[in-house]
């Protein structure tokens, strides 16, 4: 069998810290921003030469908390409540012969830093330090096709979650200046509903944790309702 080595090309900067609260497709999200910071290796400008004039650019990645974790020729899709088994070439998951995952990203600039060639992303879908083995452009007359069979997930995951904050938290959102759409951010992760399939069909109130960029947030969920408690700045 025949097999190839790639080169790590960059890593992401993520807000997400943690597989849990990302949403499952890219895009989902606008204001989930992030940065493509390119290896030493790559880091010539000219590589990206021509590349500002795509909106929208397709992130080859490794799945790298769970490569080394083996694969399964069937998985349950979380979109089908985790009740139902595919074949995993018919899914997204993570679990997959090679590691390999497929996300389209907005491109909101490009940047040198400390030395550094970055790229600024926007509608990620992606954790904090995942490896990207290749960047391609976006092309809307071949990669957009409107009339194609989405399957399973014909069309994009709603819920009918709600979301309140505590003074305390909306007090903390407004008060910090690094992330001007932290609030906004936080609401719609959770209106994306994070919870494990199995979690969902729990009644009473339920309190969870997470980790998004250097904050940690604690919620409840009652319901069809999320309650944001409290929000607090991690040591860095």
């Amino acid at each position: 069998m025949a097999s190839y080595q790639f080169n790590v090309v960059g890593y992401i900067q993520s807000p997400y810290k943690q597989k849990f609260a990302i949403p499952r497709q890219p895009g989902l999200i606008p204001e989930a921003t992030g940065y493509l910071v390119l290896e030493s290796d790559y880091s010539d400008d000219a590589i990206l030469r021509g590349i500002d004039s795509f909106s929208h650019l397709w992130l080859l990645f490794v799945f790298h908390e769970t490569a080394d974790k083996g694969w399964s020729p069937m998985v349950r899709p979380p979109r089908l409540g985790g009740n139902t088994r595919k074949g995993v070439f018919a899914t997204r998951a993570t679990f997959r012969p090679n590691p390999i995952g497929l996300s389209v990203v907005k491109l909101e600039g490009v940047e040198r830093k400390n030395g550094k060639l970055i790229l600024k992303l926007s509608g990620i879908d992606l954790l904090d330090g995942t490896p990207v083995v290749d960047i391609k452009p976006y092309l809307p007359y071949s990669d957009a096709l409107p009339d194609a069979a989405g399957g399973f997930a014909d069309a994009a995951p709603e819920t009918a979650m709600t979301v309140s904050f505590s003074e305390a938290a909306s007090a903390f959102c407004q008060q910090q200046s690094q992330y001007p759409d932290l609030q906004v951010f936080i609401d719609k992760v959770l209106k994306q509903d994070p919870r494990p399939s199995y979690k969902k069909q729990r009644d009473g109130e339920q309190s969870y944790g997470m980790t998004l960029y250097n904050y940690n947030i604690k919620w409840t969920v009652n319901g069809e309702h999320n309650h944001v408690t409290e929000i607090h700045q991690l040591p860095e």
